[in-house]
């Protein structure tokens, strides 16, 4: 197997940074310790429990998130990118460099201010054959994906492959 380039994981930080829903979770926790930590004077105690649940489900959410970003973790190579699930049920998936079509970054304006995107990359492998292989919240998004731009160009030079777009005239 040939060595790694490149290891990274969706960055949980940056989701929490760089998007709507990150910055949602954390005001919904901090609402919650600010309100428990205003209210506990003159409050009953049923009323206490709900800023508390409300820091909980920021909690919970922020937790489902880290260990959805732990499960996967992408290794790049010279000839592969490959992908690695699961933390209790593992599994292996690669998609041979020389096999991508299409590699695609979005990202939002405040992902742009978190340094983070969302990278879509779409190939002729069966990993892809459904779809597009989406890897959200990759921290340096941009420099990945050239990276892997690159990457795949070697890699079908190496082969001596060659893209040909098929059109149906009608």
């Amino acid at each position: 197997m040939d060595a790694p380039l490149d290891t990274f994981r969706s960055s949980t930080v940056g989701w929490l940074r760089g998007s709507l829903a990150g910055w949602g979770t954390i005001l919904l926790g901090l609402a919650g310790i600010i309100t428990t930590a205003a209210g506990t004077l003159g409050m009953d105690s049923n009323r206490r429990l709900v800023p508390l649940l409300l820091t909980l489900i920021a909690l919970g959410i922020a937790g489902y998130v880290w260990l959805r970003n732990l499960a996967a973790t992408y290794v790049l190579t010279e000839e592969r990118l490959i992908i690695r699930r699961g933390i209790v049920m593992k599994s292996i998936d690669e998609i041979e460099l020389y096999r991508v079509k299409d590699i695609r970054l979005n990202f939002s304006l405040i992902n742009q201010l978190a340094d983070i995107g969302t990278i879509a990359i779409h190939s002729s492998d069966e990993t892809t054959r459904d779809g597009y292989l989406v890897i959200p919240d990759v921290p340096q998004a941009r420099e990945r994906r050239e990276t892997l731009r690159r990457l795949v160009d070697t890699a079908r030079q190496k082969r001596q492959v060659r893209e040909f777009d098929m059109h149906r005239d009608v």
